[in-house]
């Protein structure tokens, strides 16, 4: 991937996360971390990976916040970052630091159990 493309993404991916958290006004965005972006080579296209903070309906509200705002927040990065034309963004939900949790707790478990020398 060219060092651009790289530039681009980590520019994209600040803004995109300080746009979230001080200007969409909507009620249903909770604490949500701007985890990763993924621009197409072409600049048409920009995946966002976001995690959130609580339960699956808190995460299916914030995605649905992010849909509904998708054009709010496309045009204050057509502001801050010049392109010739601003890419299409999709939000996606990243799962990952859930993933990595669940096998931190199943680690330290496994830890407890391993440590009372039990057997």
């Amino acid at each position: 991937m060219s060092q651009r493309i790289n530039r681009l993404q980590e520019e994209i991916k600040k803004e995109v996360s300080h746009i979230i958290q001080h200007r969409v006004k909507d009620p249903r965005l909770g604490f949500v971390s701007v985890t990763g972006v993924e621009l197409s080579r072409d600049y048409a296209y920009c995946k966002i990976y976001i995690s959130v903070l609580g339960d699956e309906s808190a995460q299916e509200q914030t995605m649905a916040g992010l849909v509904k705002a998708t054009g709010f927040i496309r045009s204050e990065l057509a502001k801050k970052i010049r392109f010739r034309s601003v890419p299409q963004l999709t939000f996606h939900y990243d799962s990952s630091l859930e993933y990595g949790s669940r096998i931190n707790a199943i680690l330290k478990e496994l830890n407890r159990d391993g440590g009372n020398g039990g057997e």
